[in-house]
């Protein structure tokens, strides 16, 4: 389940529940009311089998939603209303919700760093590793890693990196390193070079590689 950080007024363990929701350690939801509801306030019409998983280090900013495929309707007969929802005599119809679109599992990539005020991440969307999601942005489409993405829906303004610069970070995948080597570069991490932060990965020698770490969470590899 992961052991994220819900930050409010004092960081306190995230309160995740659900098997279908994968946190990665040291991830936050920054929220003044109430970081604990994030569960059932942020993350919309999850009955599964999808799931929604976020890596580690991401940044949540307040009212970030995830909408997942359960709010996906019929749009293939005259109505999108969706009857044997709403119980009754109607439920003797669930079988038209049966087979509804399904995207897949909604990932977030590892130190997906801000997540600005009131996003929306649509059902089965990919986000990959650095990248950096604008405030009051839907989000309909992947992101690519270390890209900028803003707008209704989201397009890409630019990304942080040169091609070959984000190649080189992922390669080094610093998000994986054990975290007292992590402790020990957060200078390098927050505003070396990436020659730098090279400079500083775990010896191979001694067993760590890149991807050997804690996070599984792969999506842009």
């Amino acid at each position: 389940m992961g052991s994220g950080v819900l930050a409010g007024a004092v960081p306190r363990p995230w309160e995740v529940t659900s098997p279908l929701i994968e946190v990665g350690e040291y991830t936050y939801y920054d929220d003044p009311d109430d970081p604990s509801a994030f569960e059932t306030r942020n993350v919309l019409d999850h009955y599964g089998p999808e799931k929604l998983v976020i890596g580690r280090f991401c940044a949540l900013g307040t009212g970030v939603r995830f909408v997942m495929n359960g709010a996906n309707h019929r749009m293939d007969g005259p109505s999108t209303f969706p009857f044997p929802a709403l119980g009754g005599s109607w439920s003797d119809h669930a079988d038209l919700l049966t087979g509804l679109p399904n995207r897949g599992d909604t990932v977030v990539g590892n130190d997906v760093v801000w997540f600005g005020y009131d996003t929306t991440v649509m059902p089965g969307v990919r986000i990959g590793h650095g990248a950096i999601v604008g405030a009051g942005a839907v989000v309909t489409a992947d992101v690519p890693p270390y890209a900028i993405v803003g707008g209704n829906p989201a397009r890409v303004i630019r990304t942080r990196h040169r091609d070959e610069d984000i190649a080189r970070l992922l390669a080094v995948a610093w998000w994986d390193w054990p975290t007292e080597h992590i402790t020990a570069h957060v200078r390098t991490i927050m505003s070396g070079s990436i020659a730098d932060l090279e400079a500083a990965a775990p010896d191979t020698r001694r067993g760590w590689r890149p991807g050997s770490g804690p996070s599984s969470l792969r999506p842009y590899r």
